[in-house]
């Protein structure tokens, strides 16, 4: 039998031994995948006091997953994450830029 190993888009091998410890594991997964609309307070709750939300949060901002909570966060949520770090980025690239050209 053939074992792939994940890896994230840059072709790093991802390390998924969190998931192992996350407090969703044997909840219903429909909790974490409500119809839009749908209140989002259950899977908030359980992610709330979760040892794993941190690497679960960055697993999904490095995957871009787009649908369910994940790291106790929504999609729009994660969304705003991503461009708040992306601004970061921009900023501290220029920071480093202007630094250089002087």
């Amino acid at each position: 039998m053939q074992v792939f190993e994940r890896v994230n888009r840059n072709g790093t091998p991802l390390d998924l031994s969190w998931q192992a410890r996350a407090n969703c594991i044997g909840v219903d997964p429909d909790i974490f995948f409500p119809e839009r609309g749908a209140s989002t307070k259950e899977a908030k709750s359980i992610c709330a006091a979760c040892l794993v939300r941190a690497d679960c949060l960055e697993y999904a901002l490095e995957n871009s997953e787009k649908f369910g909570i994940w790291g106790g966060t929504s999609e729009r949520e994660r969304r705003r994450l991503r461009r708040q770090r992306a601004a970061e980025r921009r900023a501290k690239e220029s920071s480093v830029k202007d630094r250089i050209a002087v």
